[in-house]
C-alpha cells in the first residue's frame, strides 16, 4: 500500500449484485476504525456526535485490494476518495441468492493488511426487480426542506427514524410476490444520500424489517459538505438506475420514488428510453405543490404501456399493485 503502509485502515464493503457473467461489488478504504455506535440512544447530543463522525473521514487513495472468488483472484486500487470497485465474470455458474465476498487490503508484496466481508445478490432472471428511492419514499426525511432534514438527521438515530405508514408492509409484499419464499425479488435502493450513511441506512432497513437489498448511493462527503448532504444532480441517480437495468437485461422493473425532488423526471426519462423494461412506476405524493406537474409527467408516458400510480397513502399503492396483478 506504498506510503499508506503505516496507516490504520478500514475497508467498507457494500452489498453487490450481478449474475454469472457480470458480478459487481463496491467499497471504500478509509483511515482509522469504523465509527458505529455499540448502542442507540434518544440523546440528541449522542446522535449529533455520531452523525458528525460519519463525515469526519480520511479516504485512503491508491490502496491495493484483492478479491478472492473461488479459484479466481482479482486486484484493484482505490480512487482519490477511497472508493473501489470490483467487476468480474465468474468461471463457474453462480446460483440465485446471496453470496459472501471477502476483500483484502494488501501491500506491494501481496501480504494481507486487513480484510472485510460483504455480500452480493444474484436474482432469479424471471423475477421482477424493484428500484426504490429512500428519502421521502421509505424514510421520512423532509428532503425539500434543508432545515427540517438536518434537524431529523442530527437528532435521530437509525432506529428512531420513521418510515411512512404501511411502507414496510408494501415492500415485503412486493419482495415475496410471484416468487418462492426463500428467493425474494431483488430490491435496489438508489439514493442521493452519501456512502457515509451506508451503515446507518442498513441498520434502519434491518431494524424496520424492510427487504434486504443493494444500495447505490452518492459520492462520499467530508464534514464541511454536511450542509449539502443528499443534494446532487439527478444525472447521477439516472446513471445508477440505468446501470441496474443494463446489468439485468432479462428482467422487468418497478420504480418507486416520490415527488419531493427529481424522481418523476428521472423515472419518465427511464421509461422513454427503456419502455419495454419498466412494468410500473409508483410516486409518493409528499409535495402537494408538485402534484400537478407529476401527474402531467406520468400522463406523458401513458402510451408506453407502463402502469403509473401517484399516491398519498401507501394503502393506495397496495390496492393499485393488486389491481394490475403485481401483487398476488
Amino acid at each position: 500500500m506504498n506510503k499508506n503502509n503505516n496507516i490504520s485502515a478500514t475497508i467498507n464493503v457494500y452489498h453487490g449484485y450481478g449474475h454469472t457473467d457480470n458480478l459487481v461489488i463496491y467499497g471504500h478504504v478509509l483511515a482509522g476504525k469504523k465509527s458505529f455506535p455499540s448502542k442507540f440512544s434518544d440523546n440528541i447530543f449522542f446522535n449529533f456526535v455520531h452523525l458528525i463522525k460519519l463525515f469526519f473521514i480520511k479516504p485512503i487513495p491508491n490502496a491495493k485490494l484483492k478479491l478472492q472468488w473461488g479459484d479466481q483472484t482479482f486486484y484493484t486500487t482505490s480512487a482519490p476518495d477511497g472508493f473501489f470497485k470490483f467487476e468480474w465474470q465468474s468461471n463457474t455458474e453462480v446460483a440465485a441468492g446471496w453470496h459472501l465476498v471477502k476483500v483484502h487490503l494488501v501491500d506491494n508484496k501481496d501480504h494481507e493488511i486487513n480484510s472485510a466481508e460483504g455480500k452480493l445478490f444474484v436474482p432469479n432472471s424471471t423475477q421482477f426487480g424493484f428500484i426504490s428511492d429512500i428519502d421521502d419514499t421509505v424514510l421520512v426525511s423532509h428532503s425539500a426542506n434543508t432545515g427540517k432534514k438536518l434537524r431529523v438527521m442530527l437528532t435521530k438515530n437509525p432506529r428512531s427514524r420513521k418510515t411512512f405508514a404501511d411502507v414496510v408492509r408494501l415492500y415485503n409484499l412486493l419482495a415475496q410476490s410471484h416468487t418462492e419464499a426463500n428467493l425474494p425479488n431483488p430490491f435496489f435502493y438508489v439514493s442521493s444520500s452519501e456512502w457515509n450513511l451506508y451503515d446507518d441506512l442498513n441498520e434502519f432497513f434491518k431494524h424496520n424489517g424492510l427487504p434486504k437489498g443493494v444500495f447505490l448511493l452518492n459520492e462520499i462527503k467530508k464534514w464541511y459538505q454536511l450542509l449539502s448532504t443528499g443534494k446532487t444532480k439527478h444525472e447521477g441517480k439516472l446513471t445508477r438506475t440505468e446501470r441496474i437495468l443494463k446489468a439485468f437485461p432479462k428482467q422487468k422493473f418497478i420504480l418507486l420514488g416520490d415527488n419531493s425532488q427529481s424522481d418523476p423526471v428521472i423515472y419518465t426519462s427511464i421509461v422513454n428510453k427503456y419502455s419495454d423494461r419498466i412494468f410500473a412506476i409508483y410516486i409518493r405524493n409528499v409535495s402537494l405543490k408538485k402534484e400537478a406537474v407529476t401527474t402531467k409527467l406520468l400522463e406523458s408516458i401513458e402510451n408506453k404501456n407502463v402502469f403509473t400510480c401517484q399516491f398519498k397513502h401507501t394503502d393506495e399503492a397496495i390496492l393499485h399493485a393488486k389491481t394490475i396483478g403485481l401483487l398476488n
